[in-house]
């Protein structure tokens, strides 16, 4: 008993000293790598999530990974209208309409005519330059430069767009932003897709959201109403064929964390299946 009470006291010890405490403080605080994501079968998956609070990624998963845009490519849609608008920033009358479902209800027909209008990939190259994006961020491939979906874009990448809207961006370009953001609509104004998926679906309010989807088609559980056939097509690096689902946005009050979470699935998934296998990854 003396030689088993010396033991625990000598444990205890430890655990209790300084240098103890730190390195479990430091463990229980370290940023969680891929390791530390699970992600459902058959699913490909980036992740970023970014603390604003501590200025610190708290998941990291392929971060760099390019996937096709979808949807979320109406950020920098978005961002390269306003560019060269101040100091009022003022959006005419005649396109605010559309500007405010472009972003609430991923409204594509307006998407298009904003990308078409504004020169189309050139906006991509502009915005890649002015927030300093990656190599990773490119327009979509030349024989398809109309399709704005198609555009590359990383977990990593994206988390540079939300913090330049949330830190850098004047403050009319940040409420007109993250103002609709924070007012997505359940239902996509044009292809009738449920979009409270990922983090509207796995987290309480506060939240704002762009959400994107690709390459479902037909009547899918999980659509307001049946959903119109996505275009498919091939590239060398992007892959633009598997259905795509992503959710990004911010999590929290005063838009503490960034997220940003990009998937693929397996052909033949059906929307359904991808709305529950996202939410299930964001989470976790």
């Amino acid at each position: 008993m003396a030689v088993l009470c010396a033991v625990v006291m000598a444990v205890m010890t430890a655990l209790l000293s300084p240098s103890a405490t730190a390195a479990t403080d430091a463990a229980s605080s370290a940023p969680r790598d891929a390791a530390g994501v699970t992600v459902p079968a058959g699913v490909t998956a980036g992740v970023a999530v970014f603390d604003r609070q501590t200025g610190t990624f708290t998941e990291q998963l392929n971060p760099n990974m390019q996937f096709r845009s979808a949807s979320v490519v109406k950020l920098l849609i978005a961002l390269d209208y306003l560019w060269n608008r101040g100091p009022d920033y003022q959006i005419p009358s005649g396109d605010q309409a559309k500007w405010n479902s472009m972003l609430r209800s991923s409204d594509d027909d307006a998407a298009s005519e904003f990308w078409v209008r504004n020169g189309g990939d050139s906006i991509v190259t502009r915005m890649v330059r002015e927030l300093s994006l990656s190599s990773n961020t490119t327009p979509p491939p030349a024989h398809q430069d109309g399709m704005w979906g198609y555009t590359a874009l990383t977990a990593a990448d994206t988390v540079k767009i939300y913090r330049y809207l949330l830190d850098t961006a004047p403050a009319r370009v940040r409420e007109l932003i993250m103002g609709n953001l924070k007012q997505s609509t359940r239902c996509s104004a044009t292809d009738h897709f449920d979009q409270h998926f990922g983090i509207a679906g796995a987290f309480d309010k506060p939240w704002a959201v762009k959400q994107g989807w690709s390459g479902f088609g037909g009547i899918e559980q999980g659509t307001c109403r049946p959903a119109t056939s996505a275009l498919n097509g091939k590239a060398a690096s992007v892959d633009l064929t598997k259905p795509a689902l992503h959710t990004t946005g911010t999590v929290g009050s005063g838009d503490r964390s960034i997220v940003a979470v990009y998937t693929l699935h397996d052909v033949g998934t059906s929307y359904g299946k991808a709305y529950t296998d996202l939410g299930r990854l964001t989470r976790r």
